[in-house]
Parts: C-alpha cells; sequence; structure tokens
C-alpha cells in the first residue's frame, strides 16, 4: 500500500484530507427556535435504522447551530441538488447574519416540524432527535423520521470529494 501512512496521533489537517476522499452528498439541516428560522450545511448525514425510522447528522458543538438545534427538538434535512452550490456555501459560512437567512432561498415550511424545506432539495426528511452521542468536538444527533418528501424528483445530487464540489456522472 502507498501513500502517507499515520500513527495513533495523526495530523488533523491530513485526517482531513484522507477523510475528504470519502464521496458525500451536501444537505442543509434547518430548526425553527422561538419563530426565528436557523441552518447549517452537513455533509456527515446518514440513514442509521430502519426500525425504527432514524437518520443523523453531526454538527461542530462550537457552531451557533449545534445548540439552537438540540433546543428545538425537532428539525428537517433538505439533500442538495447540483444547482444548490451557492445554498450550500452559504449555509456553511461562519458569522453570517441570522436574521432572514433563509430570504432569497427558495423553501417552504415542513408540514410537521415547520422547519424549512428547500424547493429545489432532491430529498427532504423532517426529524425529531432521539439520542444524542457525544463524539469530539462533534455532535452525534440522531433523529427519528417523522415525514419524507421529494421537493424535485427529477434534480440531481450535489456531491463533495476532496475539498470540492462535484457533479454525479451517469
Amino acid at each position: 500500500m502507498s501513500g502517507d501512512r499515520v500513527d495513533p496521533g495523526a495530523d488533523p489537517r491530513l485526517f482531513r484530507r484522507v477523510a475528504g476522499r470519502f464521496a458525500t452528498g451536501v444537505a442543509i439541516v434547518t430548526s425553527v427556535v422561538d419563530g426565528a428560522d436557523h441552518a447549517m450545511t452537513v455533509n456527515a448525514f446518514a440513514s442509521v435504522s430502519l426500525d425504527p425510522l432514524l437518520v443523523m447528522f453531526c454538527p461542530e458543538k462550537i457552531a451557533r447551530f449545534h445548540d439552537l438545534a438540540l433546543d428545538a427538538g425537532e428539525w428537517a434535512v433538505s439533500v442538495l441538488s447540483e444547482g444548490m452550490r451557492d445554498a450550500s456555501q452559504w449555509f456553511a459560512t461562519r458569522g453570517r447574519m441570522l436574521d432572514g437567512q433563509l430570504q432569497g432561498w427558495d423553501h417552504v415550511r415542513g408540514p410537521v416540524t415547520g422547519a424549512a424545506i428547500f424547493q429545489d432539495a432532491v430529498a427532504a426528511l423532517e426529524c425529531r432527535t432521539h439520542a444524542v452521542h457525544d463524539a469530539g468536538d462533534h455532535s452525534i444527533v440522531v433523529g427519528e423520521v417523522l415525514s419524507l418528501h421529494v421537493p424535485s424528483p427529477d434534480a440531481r445530487p450535489l456531491i463533495f470529494y476532496g475539498g470540492e464540489y462535484g457533479r454525479l456522472a451517469r
């Protein structure tokens, strides 16, 4: 096997580069707290269980959204389409304004949670927090799926690989 080898005290930059070799989709998790919308881009999102239906995402503990999502208790996940790169970048921007942060982004309110669901998303789920697990500088937030949506059935997913956005080749 060739390439960089790492020891148990691995360099976080090398870890990020190696972990980035796993292609992922990109999603935005949204919630509503005290009538205000909150959102954050994630690529650490996955299905967990079919019985019960569970998914998970991993917010960084220092992110404003971390505590807001936990406080809300319910949230929505929009899996982004390839045309939503700008949205992904905006909702990943640290320190962006909170008031009106969803203005200009086509969305509807989830019928169960009231959280924003992006209309150009390839898929969306509304969830209730089921469990939260400590994971170093992040938390693993497991959600029970309350409802499922396919806002843009013909759209193709936005892909993230090696620190760059890409498209799914077919």
